[in-house]
């Protein structure tokens, strides 16, 4: 099942949440309803990029993601922001990790328990553990395929709060906060509420003058979190058509746009398979005065984030965090542009672009 529709007018009104000047970073507007992305954003992926533990590629089991440790190392590059999800533990404290499920093992049986059914205390006691000397639980992980991985890194680091992320980060990085939801629950409106307040108070106490964005995937947290707080954007994030929901308002960049025109949110994030497929859906995000970004594979390749720069497309969700910062970098750089000229000149070879377009048809496939 997919996520069940739920009106915003539902919701009890929820004014006492504190609209706080000192709460926005002077980099964006107070004003949402005008927001603007100021730059062409680079934005690490749930921080130095996310781990995939079956690839032979070693930079997706470097650092364990959506971590202190991940995110800290992020910031040592030009990135204006970086992204990692967020769930609330039973007891109401808002966590930083992306699967729905916490798995590990017990005298060699594997189980599985959901992190907003734990509370802080256990959703802490797995993997390493801060206390010198101590050992956390096995943290094992499931891969699409459905096996069970050891979480293995070269550099580890301990679960952590959201809270721990304000205190412990760069405070001139930038936060790209997903509300993670499961795609298989059903969520009333009040439960709702309960899972996104605990959330917008940590974000209140804490967000001081960092850039901060909301964004999730599922219409109605995106819709209410809009409601409750006007302060910082809201952004919807979409496969764009890639992949089908039983909630049609997830299935493609049309569908987005009117979510967000209809909800007053600030913009897309679309995997970018899903533009590049459907390209013109980029006049149509821009004549709707919405701001747009992309995720996906592709943008660990610098010739496919470079095309989506000349699209006018905002910013890139990245993994390859060293590679693309350096690559953006070097595309943006003034002594790249003509004199006569505003628009950046290309480093890649025509050889490389012409490759590219070929490669990309083919890609999008898969």
């Amino acid at each position: 099942m997919s996520l069940k529709a739920i009106h915003v007018s539902e919701v009890p009104s929820l004014d006492h949440f504190p609209e706080n000047p000192s709460l926005c970073s002077s980099r964006f507007s107070r004003k949402t309803e005008s927001f603007k992305i100021p730059k062409f954003l680079v934005v690490g992926h749930r921080g130095h990029g996310m781990n995939m533990l079956q690839s032979a590629d070693p930079r997706f089991s470097a650092l364990k993601e959506n971590s202190i440790l991940s995110f800290n190392a992020a910031s040592k590059h030009p990135l204006d922001f970086i992204e990692f999800d967020v769930q609330v533990t039973r007891d109401g404290c808002p966590v930083i990790f992306h699967d729905d499920f916490i798995y590990s093992e017990d005298k060699g049986v594997v189980y599985e328990k959901r992190v907003t059914d734990v509370s802080l205390s256990e959703f802490m006691s797995y993997g390493p553990q801060r206390e010198t000397g101590k050992s956390g639980k096995p943290l094992l992980r499931k891969s699409k395929e459905g096996k069970i991985l050891k979480w293995s890194v070269e550099g580890d680091d301990s679960l952590c709060t959201l809270q721990e992320a304000f205190e412990k980060v760069e405070p001139k990085l930038g936060f790209n906060i997903e509300l993670k939801l499961d795609d298989n629950l059903l969520y009333l409106s009040d439960h709702l509420s309960r899972l996104l307040l605990p959330i917008l108070q940590v974000v209140s106490d804490y967000g001081k003058d960092r850039p901060i964005i909301f964004s999730s995937f599922h219409p109605d947290a995106a819709l209410l979190v809009r409601k409750l707080q006007s302060t910082y954007p809201v952004f919807f994030l979409t496969n764009g058509g890639t992949e089908m929901y039983y909630d049609t308002r997830r299935n493609s960049l049309e569908e987005a746009i009117k979510i967000c025109v209809d909800g007053s949110l600030q913009g897309i994030v679309s995997e970018v398979k899903g533009v590049f497929r459907n390209p013109s859906a980029v006049n149509k995000i821009k004549e709707s005065k919405l701001s747009l970004m992309t995720y996906g594979k592709l943008n660990n390749v610098a010739e496919a984030v470079y095309m989506q720069h000349l699209m006018g497309i905002e910013g890139v969700i990245v993994d390859h965090v060293e590679e693309i910062t350096e690559a953006v970098m070097d595309m943006l750089k003034p002594s790249n542009r003509d004199a006569d000229d505003t628009k950046p000149k290309p480093n890649f070879s025509e050889r490389e672009l012409s490759f590219l377009l070929k490669l990309i048809p083919e890609l999008i496939q898969h």
